[in-house]
């Protein structure tokens, strides 16, 4: 299996549990000043394309998870922050917004493991996940407008669908930072477990996932990334037509005849 090469992160593959480690520690795992984006969207063309790789836990070395912007370049208007209006505004397309275009498309499971605090734009990485597995270390929060800016990578779209919009409304407009027990109250994050645990759980989940058949898991994702958008009737449609693909496939028969042995 060939990996691609990474700048700014890590990436290893145990089995079919492919893990991808934010690692600039030194500046929180900021996401702008760094490489850190080219490296999430990397992997996930990476994975979509590697049938071997059935689920991927995306995590980060240090003591944060993510911090989203870096706060001194807005300071000093400048990197991914200077300039006029226009340009700002072609570098969030052309920068961090290829996070969310990207990790929405990826076909296996994603798991967060959020090691500590995952702030702004942090915080929304990891809610493009599709489950979230929190240290009891862990903070997180939608931090903007306490830096007078707006969710500019996509958050308000993907916290509200996670927790409704009346909760995501109070999070983003009050900028406060929750910790793990009331994030996981709230529906943000599936479990919390002590930091010696996390990455443990995590690997055991994604590992549970990875032994489902690989192809059906693919399709399953799809179904429910598509039933958000989709009418019912439309739905079932393509649902019937992703069957008649599974009934072809020697893993469902595999499958099967696994059940029926004595």
């Amino acid at each position: 299996m060939n990996l691609p090469k990474l700048t700014d992160a890590l990436l290893e593959v145990d089995g079919r549990v492919a893990m991808l480690t934010l690692n600039r520690h030194d500046v929180r795992n900021a996401l702008t000043g760094t490489n850190l984006i080219d490296d999430i969207v990397t992997v996930a063309a990476w994975v979509n394309r590697t049938d071997e790789v059935s689920a991927l836990i995306l995590t980060a070395a240090g003591s944060a998870f993510c911090s989203g912007g870096n706060v001194k370049d807005m300071a000093e208007r400048r990197g991914d922050f200077a300039g006029d209006a226009a340009e700002i505004a072609n570098r969030y397309r052309r920068g961090i917004q290829r996070i969310p275009l990207a990790l929405q498309q990826v076909e296996i499971p994603i798991i967060a493991a959020v090691n500590g605090p995952a702030m702004g734009a942090g915080f929304d990485l990891a809610n493009m996940a599709d489950i979230r597995l929190a240290s009891s270390t862990a903070t997180f929060g939608e931090t903007f407008l306490n830096l007078g800016l707006i969710p500019g990578d996509g958050g308000a779209w993907f916290l509200q669908r996670l927790i409704g919009y009346q909760q995501a409304f109070e999070l983003t407009l009050s900028g406060r930072i929750i910790n793990a027990t009331e994030a996981k109250a709230l529906g943000i994050v599936l479990e919390v477990v002590e930091p010696a645990q996390l990455m443990a759980r995590a690997r055991e989940l994604a590992a549970g996932f990875a032994r489902q058949p690989p192809r059906a898991v693919r399709l399953t994702k799809r179904l429910m990334k598509m039933a958000q958008r989709m009418e019912l009737k439309d739905f079932l449609d393509l649902s019937a037509a992703f069957q008649g693909l599974c009934h072809q496939e020697p893993e469902h028969l595999e499958a099967v005849r696994r059940l029926l042995k004595p």
